[in-house]
Order: C-alpha cells, then sequence, then structure tokens
C-alpha cells in the first residue's frame, strides 16, 4: 500500500506519529480519519498518556501489531464536531477515550455494560474497525469516536494528569470494586508501585481501604508512605517482612508484568482473599493449588473496564481528586520516553503533550 494511500483513505486529514515495523521506532505520519458520522464525536487531541502496552505494541512483542501503527488509548481532548444523533457530548466539552473504540453493542457482556469483554471488542489502535480500516490512536492531531465510548472529563480534573486514567485507572479501579475489595476498613495489598500501582493505591485509600505496597525496591518505601498515603511497605524479597504479613490482607491487586512467583502474594491473603492479576506477564505463571485449596482463595483477573464503569471512574476520580503523577513531554520526545519506559525510568506516567507540541513536528 503506497503511503499516499492512509492519506486519501478517509476524508479527513490527520497527522500523527506511527512505528513503520518492529524496530518500534516511532516518526511523523500523514494518514486521514472517517467524517463524523450521525453517531460520531470529533475531537482534537489534547494530551495522550504512554502506557506500557504502546511499548509493546510498537515493538510487536504479542504478535498482534500491524504497521504503519500509531499508539496511544490514553487520549483527552476537546469536542470540535458532534453528529446529528449525538445525544450526550456537545462541542466544546472535554472527553477522554481509552483502550476501545467499539463493540458489537449485542453480546452479553455489551448487555451488561461489560464491552471490555466483548469478543467483537475494537481496539483504540491496530485493530480493525466496523467499515474493516485500521484504527489509529491518540499519538495524533485528532481522533472520530463513536459517542458511546467517550467518558465525560469533568472540569476539575487537569486534562494532562486525567489521561493515563482512562488505561491505568480503570485497570485497578474494576477490579476494586467488582472483587468487593473497596469496603472501609479493609486491608489490600498493592504489588509494583508503577503506572498501574501507584494510581491503585489512591483509589483504594479513597474508598477507605487500609493499603499496604508490596515491592521488590525498599528505595520505594518513602515514596508509598509519605508521597502516596499508603498505610504500610513490604519488600517483597524479605523473608522476614512477608512471613509477618502471612494471612493479614482481604486481597491483592498485582500489577507487575514481569514474571514473578505468585506464591507469596497467596500466603499474604486472609482465609478466602483474593489475588487479582491485572499486568501481562509474557510467560505463564507458576499456580500452587494446595494453598489455594486450604484457605478457599481465589487467584482472579481484570481488564479495563466497561464504558459505564468507565465514567463512574472519572467521577469517582474528579470527586476524590485522584490524578495519576506524570511527566509530561513534546511529542519530539516520544523516542526517548519509551526507551526510559522500557527502563522503568519514569514516575509514574509520561504524558504526550499533543494540543501544543504535535503541530511543530509535522515538518520533521
Amino acid at each position: 500500500m503506497a503511503e499516499k494511500s492512509y492519506e486519501e483513505e478517509h476524508p479527513t486529514k490527520a497527522f500523527g506519529w506511527a512505528a513503520r515495523d518492529q524496530s518500534g521506532v516511532l516518526s511523523p505520519f500523514k494518514f486521514s480519519r472517517r467524517s463524523t458520522g450521525e453517531k460520531d464525536v470529533r475531537f482534537k487531541v489534547l494530551f495522550c498518556g504512554i502506557c506500557h502496552s504502546d511499548l509493546h505494541m510498537a515493538k510487536n512483542d504479542w504478535g498482534m501489531s500491524t504497521y504503519p501503527l500509531v499508539p496511544g488509548h490514553e487520549i483527552v481532548g476537546e469536542v470540535t464536531e458532534v453528529g446529528s444523533k449525538v445525544e450526550k457530548i456537545k462541542v466544546g466539552d472535554k472527553v477522554g477515550v481509552g483502550c476501545m473504540v467499539g463493540s458489537c453493542r449485542s453480546c452479553d457482556s455489551c448487555n451488561n455494560h461489560l464491552e471490555n469483554y466483548c469478543p467483537k471488542m475494537i481496539l483504540s489502535y491496530a485493530s480493525k474497525y466496523h467499515d474493516g480500516t485500521t484504527t489509529y490512536g491518540g499519538y495524533s492531531d485528532i481522533m472520530v469516536v463513536d459517542e458511546h465510548f467517550l467518558v465525560h472529563i469533568p472540569d476539575n480534573l487537569p486534562l494532562d494528569a486525567a489521561a493515563p486514567l482512562l488505561c491505568a485507572g480503570i485497570t485497578v479501579y474494576s477490579p476494586l470494586r467488582f472483587y468487593g475489595l473497596d469496603k472501609p476498613g479493609m486491608h489490600v495489598g498493592v504489588v509494583g508501585l508503577g503506572g498501574l500501582g501507584h494510581v491503585a493505591v489512591k483509589f483504594a485509600k479513597a474508598m477507605g481501604v487500609k493499603v499496604t505496597v508490596i515491592s521488590t525496591s525498599p528505595k520505594k518505601k518513602q515514596e508509598a508512605l509519605e508521597h502516596l498515603g499508603a498505610d504500610s511497605f513490604l519488600v517483597s524479597r524479605d523473608q522476614d517482612e512477608m512471613q509477618a504479613a502471612m494471612g493479614t490482607m482481604d486481597g491483592v491487586i498485582d500489577t507487575v508484568s514481569a514474571v514473578h512467583p505468585i506464591l507469596p502474594l497467596i500466603s499474604l491473603l486472609k482465609t478466602q482473599g483474593k489475588l487479582v492479576l491485572v499486568g501481562a506477564p509474557e510467560k505463564p505463571l507458576e499456580l500452587p493449588v494446595f494453598p489455594l485449596i486450604m484457605g478457599r482463595k481465589i487467584v482472579g483477573g481484570s481488564g479495563i473496564g466497561g464504558m459505564k464503569e468507565t465514567q463512574e471512574m472519572i467521577d469517582f476520580a474528579s470527586k476524590n481528586n485522584i490524578t495519576a503523577d506524570i511527566e509530561v513531554i513534546s511529542m519530539d520526545y516520544v523516542s526517548t520516553a519509551m526507551e526510559r519506559l522500557s527502563r522503568t525510568d519514569v514516575r509514574y506516567r509520561f504524558v504526550i503533550d499533543i494540543g501544543n507540541t504535535i503541530g511543530n513536528t509535522m515538518k520533521i
């Protein structure tokens, strides 16, 4: 396919940054968006968070990438045009898009506000839309999205620091709610203090839960306790600390995406406790069954959330002043940011200032 055809595929000119192959290197990319349909909303992208999965997808680590690939699924912006049948959103509104832009809208999952578990869910990038064309993500100047897959961003939330909530935020909020780990006075562990972990601590604390951060790095103790407000801190490699905490937690939210042992985490749970995995290691983990049987314990998973719950999460964040801790960068810094992210050299989320900086890169 000639480069030109990406520009001519749809009527509306668009500009973004794309990976062209498995090197994952991003560079300027001219393409096009569909015209605004009757249920569609067009918006100018102002900020987009960099999620760890953007890095995996750019490099095709999961074997499902298609190129050219425009990443980005923590997207916020301002509405510039709405279709004739759009009901809840008007021009000028601040809106957000997370990991998905479509689903079948008719299966059991969709009918139960769980579009994120629809077998035909359409991802915000590197997916096929209903019309057969490729979806391109938020590292771009404009988006056109069906209103059902947009959330309204309340005025009191800063757009840059709210962007990561659309993936990282909902990924931890949903399991806290679904697995009933949101009751005041409960004790919940959060494994890993990165993009997901740091917002998990904030959400759990706002729900009135006692939070223990579990990390391999003792250096993060002060940060967890003083800055994020966790109640206690465990070094997972310290046998004595882990032994002392055995059987004390109602649940554990495990955000780690590297291969790691889960037996020590199961040991932290009380009888009928729940270990919920939201990180996605590339290789299978080893699951010891005896400790589950002996304590009627559960190991579960959770992936993002449906649109209704994503709006609930944003409204909860607005009410409780929860935002991600971010480092705002310009569009032309994205390659450096990706390289730093691969070394986990970020506290805790990069957010690209698309609105102010993408235009300067059109001549690169």
